[in-house]
């Protein structure tokens, strides 16, 4: 179920509310342009900034837009574990596939305090979990050790990986077997990704060019890597320019020009500055996305 592309999708805003009416057009889209997932209310999708109702209100949203066509994978992370607790059960509730659950950020705990937040996570309810590990945000690593850990609870199918590190993935096969799920989370090396073992990409990228991201997948799936590295060139410049600045930011912003969504996004996140537009609009061209 959990294979190829899945959009991290964003939250649009509409005078600093929800935009709900633009949050189901855009699951919409995404079916029609061949995602294989969608991942609301995750970093993307402006969870620091959301309350908890419009958390809740978002993942609940999604699931009924995608109607069973594709998985919906409800960010569900917190470093509160009884937060995320919350948001595991009401994600189960709504009837979301999978929950992807970030390491806790800021309040550091060892190894040992990760074991014990994503088992306590794993027995709330029956939803699988996919580990989010981000070291780059959320400052813990969580070693391949660990994970091997976790991953012998039966509801702890896989990983978000945003490492950046392609030895990893080889490193997470040894520990936790080589049907773990792993999910590239980084877009520049998700094609590298996948020939060490991959299986897929929640991507930023994928809000504006869902489908040359699904058909990158697609090709590495089938095991046609010049394929996908034809299309990987296409997109490299749009991938480094999303991510000049906060890659959520930079999406709003791509997606904005295309009309997709509003660029509205919540404080302390800013608007592009204008030489970060320019470099969007540039990458879009080069992808073939705009004119």
């Amino acid at each position: 179920m959990f294979k190829g592309s899945f959009p991290a999708l964003v939250t649009p805003f509409k005078n600093g509310e929800l935009d709900l009416e633009t949050l189901k057009k855009l699951v919409e889209w995404h079916i029609a342009e061949g995602s294989h997932g969608l991942v609301p209310v995750g970093t993307t999708g402006e969870s620091p900034t959301l309350t908890h109702t419009e958390h809740e209100t978002v993942v609940e949203e999604v699931v009924r837009a995608a109607a069973g066509r594709i998985p919906v994978i409800a960010g569900a992370g917190s470093n509160n574990t009884v937060e995320a607790i919350r948001f595991m059960r009401h994600a189960e509730k709504v009837g979301a596939d999978a929950a992807l659950v970030v390491t806790p950020y800021y309040n550091k705990p060892t190894q040992r305090g990760l074991i014990a937040h994503f088992t306590a996570l794993h027995d709330c309810c029956e939803l699988p979990i996919i580990i989010y590990n981000i070291p780059g945000r959320s400052v813990i690593d969580m070693s391949p050790e660990t994970m091997g850990e976790l991953a012998k609870l039966p509801r702890i199918i896989g990983v978000k990986d945003a490492t950046g590190d392609l030895a990893r993935v080889s490193d997470q096969r040894i520990t936790c077997g080589k049907e773990f799920v792993q999910i590239s989370g980084e877009d520049a090396t998700a094609h590298g990704f996948n020939a060490q073992g991959g299986v897929g990409v929640i991507s930023v990228t994928a809000n504006v060019a869902p489908r040359m991201v699904a058909d990158v997948q697609e090709a590495c799936l089938a095991g046609d890597y010049q394929k996908a590295l034809e299309t990987q060139d296409r997109l490299m410049p749009l991938h480094k320019a999303i991510f000049t600045e906060p890659g959520l930011v930079g999406v709003k912003y791509a997606m904005s020009l295309l009309g997709l969504c509003s660029d509205e996004v919540r404080s302390p996140l800013t608007g592009l500055s204008d030489e970060t537009k320019a470099l969007v609009e540039d990458g879009m061209r080069h992808a073939g996305l705009m004119n």
